[in-house]
Formats: C-alpha cells, structure tokens, sequence
C-alpha cells in the first residue's frame, strides 16, 4: 500500500524542473539538459536553449516585408514558437530568487542560459578557499543589530551546514 507521500513524490518528480545551487552549477545545466530532453517535444526545446528561438518566417503584402502571425505559421513552426516559450519557463523556473530577478528581463530562453552561465563563471571556488571563507565567517560571526534570535539561529546554522558539507574539520 503506497503512502500519500509517496503520491506526491510520484506526482511531483516531473512537474518541476532542478533548482539551481550555486555551489552546483555544472551539475544543474547537466540536470537541466536531461530533464529538457524528457519533455515532450524535448529535442526542440533542448535546440531553443543551446542555438536560440525560431527565426520567424516573413511575408511580403503590398511591397512591405513583415513577420508572420503565429495564426499564420505552419504547425511544424507552431510547435516550434511554443517550444521557444516552455524553454524560457523551464530555465526560469530552475532559478532561485535572486538569480531570476537578474534575468528575467529577458525573454529569450539562450539568452537567459547563457546570462546565467556568466552569473555562474566566478562562483568556482576550490577546496581550500572555501575553507578559508568559512573559517573567516565562522570567526566574524556576530548578530545583526535588530536581528531575532530565530534569524540568528538560521545564519548559524547554515554557516554551520556549509561547514558539514564540504566536510570541513573544526
């Protein structure tokens, strides 16, 4: 006999795209392009993320050159625009808050990729200068003037989780 929870772990293992950890770049986008591929119509989308969106067809009325309408547009490339649109959802739904609201100003799903990469270049940090970040931190940690002890407690405690993840020894 399964479990509610065990419904909900089913439920939910495919509706929600892997959150990104900074820490963990390199592992996301791998997730990320696999997760991208299980979905349906996932080769398109996975093209819409690395090469970029459909280049809309033109149509030329009177001598003036314009785009087509998405009513317009055959259901090859229909699919195709609607693919570039679950690529950029997707990407944006994988981001934590302060990452979004870095990108998504953009609409474009390679563009946000790719800004997110840039974001992500300088967040490798080697074993030992982890260490020495956290030892610094571990060493200045004070509270904040008008912080509560429960906020307190939180920054400690991910200090201290920090720590235990990279096994570090006190």
């Amino acid at each position: 006999m399964t479990t509610l929870a065990e419904h909900m772990i089913v439920a939910g293992a495919d509706n929600r795209p892997p959150m990104l950890k900074m820490s963990m770049y390199e592992s996301w986008q791998s997730y990320m392009l696999v997760y991208i591929q299980g979905k349906e119509h996932g080769r398109m989308i996975h093209h819409s993320v690395l090469k970029g969106p459909l280049i809309w067809p033109t149509v030329e009325e009177n001598g003036v050159t314009r785009e087509k309408n998405y009513e317009e547009l055959s259901e090859k490339e229909k699919i195709q625009a609607n693919c570039d649109l679950k690529a950029t959802n997707i990407i944006l739904q994988g981001l934590p808050p302060d990452v979004y609201s870095l990108v998504n100003h953009h609409k474009v799903a390679k563009e946000i990729w790719d800004k997110v990469r840039l974001l992500m270049k300088g967040t490798k940090l080697s074993q030992q200068e982890r260490e020495c970040k956290l030892y610094n931190e571990f060493d200045r940690f004070i509270s904040i003037k008008g912080e509560t002890l429960y906020e307190y407690y939180l920054r400690f405690a991910q200090l201290i989780n920090d720590m235990i993840i990279i096994k570090m020894a006190m």
